[in-house]
């Protein structure tokens, strides 16, 4: 994986350059929830996953299993009904999965208007994770990625205003009406 930059530094008149070992055919996923209700704390719900070489067979991403799972330990964590707001990702919109949630009554689902992802709070956890955890950072294997994505989701978690922010920075309002059931 190529590491993001945050900061280099040089001799001046010099290029700084990050060297990076070879590139991995393995893959890491993560799924993310970023649950708000009014007067509670804002929570993260997070499932992260190594995929194995996908030449060799291994998936190069969540299955609908892999979100029917998550839905499943969230409700569980929470003990609540979920609204759950999601972006137009094939895997969402999958008809086993979408089966699975009709039969459901503890779950409701909207979907995010198409190539809209400053409306999706989560891609805000995506920009911290990238500017936190993997910043200037070269990992040594996807293990050691791993590691830190872990470490700096379970920061995240304990932050709530962190995740406040992330819905704030869309705009949106946990009373937005323009929702419509798809």
């Amino acid at each position: 994986m190529t590491p993001p930059t945050a900061r280099t530094w040089s001799r001046r008149g010099v290029t700084p350059v990050v060297t990076v070992r070879g590139r991995s055919q393995r893959r890491i996923s993560i799924a993310a929830l970023a649950c708000y209700k009014p007067g509670e704390r804002s929570r993260l719900i997070y499932r992260p996953m190594v995929h194995p070489d996908h030449k060799a067979g291994g998936r190069r991403s969540f299955a609908w299993t892999d979100y029917r799972n998550l839905l499943i330990r969230a409700h569980q964590q929470l003990g609540k009904p979920i609204v759950l707001v999601w972006d137009n990702l094939n895997v969402h919109r999958d008809r086993r999965l979408r089966a699975f949630i009709d039969a459901q009554d503890w779950v409701t689902v909207h979907f995010l208007p198409p190539y809209a992802p400053h409306l999706n709070p989560v891609e805000g956890i995506w920009s911290l994770l990238r500017r936190r955890c993997q910043a200037n950072t070269a990992f040594t294997d996807p293990a050691h990625l791993m590691r830190a994505l872990r470490r700096g989701l379970r920061q995240a978690q304990y932050q709530p205003d962190l995740i406040d922010g992330c819905l704030a920075g869309t705009g949106l309002t946990l009373t937005t009406p323009h929702l419509q059931r798809q």
